[in-house]
């Protein structure tokens, strides 16, 4: 697998034991808890000038080292992207304040490998050459194709999308507007099995979904929006067959949990949730192939919903963790296959707690706090 022009930056370590002053200010948007080749987690959160990370110490363990502190500054949105290579991806928004008043660019950082330093920070710029409309673009969103190219997603101030990604030896190419009309800001970029992208956006016009034909190729906006309407920033995708993905939402009329796969309509599958985003995950129960979901419920405690995969016809069987909770969770599989989750709880702490030995899927009651 090549390594990355922007590697050459990576000479300086980017990360430093963090003092007591840096607190947990957020989590990041994406799957911020990715698993490495090494068969170890690491998990990222958002704090005052930059990230805290931690990292598991050995491949499936309960203990984690750090907080490390990856400094970066001005960042008002990031988000972690893993591609099949185990590269971590971290692409920001920034807003900096100068002299001749508030500009807005996206950077990007690369970590490796598990624990090691990032790379630079390396600006993208702004598709926007007016200042104002600049400060109007959305939080990047990101996927990396099986080849490693790297794609970055935004939201125009027009409300359209914007994509810009890597080229050949690692150089980036122009930014491209992808069109799309009334888009929510939280876009949902996802690779296939045979490294096609898609991007699904809820506008208010309904569901808008671009897509490639060909690894490599151009993505292309569907003839009309779907008339599906989705809470904004609720939306996860998941490969539940190969090239086949399926969305998870929160419907914005019913306030109910909805999958939808293309060709059919959006199944209604229960849960109570929050405001936030849905979580999915595939794994093995009991010799079956099942989904699992995560989301923060209106009672602002963790909620997990399993199914048999593609079978969210025949029920999810909804928990409450009573683990309470702010902003979003994520789900991971661990070195030793099992599912773990991490939140972060209302004293502003992470906490993370794994699946324990048994039949279906059963959290530890003890969850451990980093």
């Amino acid at each position: 697998m090549r390594r990355r022009g922007s590697d050459s930056a990576s000479s300086a370590p980017a990360l430093a034991p963090s003092p007591a002053r840096h607190e947990v200010r957020g989590t990041p948007r994406g799957r911020w808890m990715p698993l490495g080749k090494d068969g170890r987690l690491t998990l990222y959160a958002r704090t005052d000038g930059g990230l805290l990370r931690w990292t598991q110490r050995r491949p499936g363990g309960d203990r984690w080292d750090g907080p490390d502190f990856v400094p970066v500054a001005d960042l008002t949105d990031i988000t972690v992207v893993q591609g099949a290579d185990s590269y971590v991806h971290l692409l920001g928004r920034r807003e900096r304040h100068g002299a001749d008043g508030p500009s807005v660019d996206f950077v990007h950082a690369v970590q490796y490998q598990t624990g090691r330093p990032v790379t630079e920070w390396r600006s993208l710029g702004n598709f926007h050459r007016d200042r104002e409309a600049g400060r109007q673009v959305g939080a990047p969103a990101g996927a990396v194709d099986a080849k490693g190219t790297v794609f970055v997603f935004a939201r125009n101030a027009g409300r359209g999308l914007q994509m810009r990604r890597e080229e050949k030896g690692g150089k980036w190419g122009a930014w491209q507007d992808l069109k799309g009309a009334g888009l929510a800001a939280d876009l949902v970029p996802s690779v296939t099995s045979s490294g096609l992208v898609e991007v699904f956006a809820p506008s208010d016009r309904g569901a808008q979904q671009w897509r490639q034909d060909d690894p490599d190729g151009p993505l292309r906006l569907t003839l009309a929006p779907l008339q599906f309407y989705a809470l904004e920033g609720s939306v996860a995708a998941l490969e539940t067959a190969p090239d086949r993905l399926t969305y998870y939402w929160t419907d914005a009329n019913t306030a109910g949990v909805v999958s939808y796969r293309a060709g059919a309509w959006p199944v209604p599958v229960g849960g109570y949730p929050g405001d936030g985003a849905l979580v999915a995950l595939r794994t093995p129960l009991d010799g079956y192939d099942c989904t699992v979901l995560a989301q923060r419920g209106a009672g602002d405690t963790l909620l997990i919903g399993v199914c048999t995969t593609e079978g969210e016809q025949g029920g999810v069987w909804w928990s409450d963790t009573t683990e309470k909770c702010v902003g979003d969770p994520t789900l991971a599989l661990d070195g030793q296959g099992r599912v773990v989750v991490a939140v972060r709880g209302q004293d502003g702490a992470v906490s993370v707690a794994r699946q324990e030995a048994g039949p279906g899927l059963t959290l530890s009651p003890h969850w451990r706090r980093l």
